[in-house]
């Protein structure tokens, strides 16, 4: 299986960290933030990683250059403006793209949460035998973030539920930044500035889209405070 880390983003939040330096590379308990998502990736049997970029882009690949030094393969997709989420995608997907996976895990470079990710595999098995085009890391609503996004379903038939639209009845919450997807929800897309939520709404319309409500630490590193307080928890354990 593949992996990618989104990484293209300006990090205007983060400024004036972000001025001379790209957010994944700020550090969070003595090393860069998108480090601590490569050895998470690594630790679970993943080491074939694309990593999209678009400000200072060329320092991340000064730093990780080709993955070696963490024991894996890292490729990248380079954008000359990013192109959102969905967008990033589509342009890397010669490169997500394998003979023996369509299923791809994606990771937004500026979220961490604790999760190891060893039953990835046990997990993209599932969505195939229930023919699903992907899998939603679901948390509770931030308090910067309330309403949440998505509302999850409970299901009798299989290990996770469905997600869909809010709807107000059924719980709402936030999308965490991490989902497995399958190609097949991107191949027939144009190259554009183009966000994921669409396109994820379209599976759930369709019922091909499932999620689980994850209940340990996760942190959405947006803001300097953030950053803060996702160091201050990693340095205490």
């Amino acid at each position: 299986m593949k992996a990618m880390i989104l990484a293209a983003g300006l990090g205007t939040r983060m400024r004036p960290l972000t001025d001379n330096c790209p957010k994944p590379l700020l550090k969070v308990a003595g090393k860069p933030l998108i480090v601590h998502h490569i050895e998470k990736l690594v630790a679970a049997g993943i080491t074939d990683i694309v990593i999209n970029h678009a400000y200072l882009g060329h320092m991340i690949e000064d730093y990780l250059k080709d993955g070696s030094q963490f024991n894996c393969r890292i490729q990248y997709s380079a954008e000359g403006e990013p192109l959102e989420t969905a967008g990033g995608i589509i342009k890397a997907l010669p490169l997500l793209k394998n003979d023996d996976d369509d299923f791809f895990l994606l990771v937004n470079g500026d979220v961490w949460l604790e999760e190891d990710f060893q039953q990835v595999t046990a997990q993209v098995a599932e969505l195939k035998s229930r023919e699903l085009l992907g899998h939603l890391w679901l948390v509770n609503n931030p308090e910067h973030h309330p309403e949440g996004d998505f509302a999850l379903h409970a299901s009798d038939t299989f290990t996770h539920g469905l997600v869909t639209e809010k709807d107000g009845t059924t719980p709402a919450f936030t999308f965490a930044g991490v989902s497995l997807l399958s190609t097949q929800l991107f191949e027939s897309l144009a190259l554009e500035k183009l966000k994921l939520a669409p396109i994820l709404k379209q599976a759930m319309a369709s019922q091909k889209m499932s999620g689980q409500h994850f209940t340990g630490h996760w942190v959405d590193v947006g803001t300097p405070e953030r950053l803060q307080e996702l160091d201050q928890l990693i340095t205490a354990g």
